[in-house]
């Protein structure tokens, strides 16, 4: 079963191939997606790897979490499930209140 890494500290200049390639080292990669801000179309600096099995994903964290990868340390570990957003924002037009 294909398991899912965080991978933080990416320099911002790498591409997703980077990382593919990277962590191909260590077993079969599904995927690799380096997140990008929206507004500036720019590298967050972190992303995420899936390796096809355990096994992969634990030789990958062995071998990347806190080595050097293109200039910057790694942080690398098994990727939590998302939490769920709150879709409550407040903003724009006013945000509840006694005005008078």
């Amino acid at each position: 079963m294909a398991k899912k890494l965080y991978v933080g500290g990416i320099p911002y200049t790498s591409t997703d191939a980077d990382l593919r390639d990277a962590f191909a080292q260590c077993g079969e990669v599904v995927s690799a997606t380096i997140i990008m801000d929206r507004m500036t179309g720019r590298s967050k600096g972190f992303g995420f790897v899936e390796m096809a099995d355990d096994d992969g994903a634990a030789k990958a964290i062995d071998l990347w979490n806190g080595k050097d990868f293109q200039g910057r340390k790694l942080t690398v570990n098994e990727a939590r499930p998302m939490q769920p957003r709150d879709n409550n924002r407040r903003g724009g037009n006013g945000g509840g209140g006694d005005w008078q």
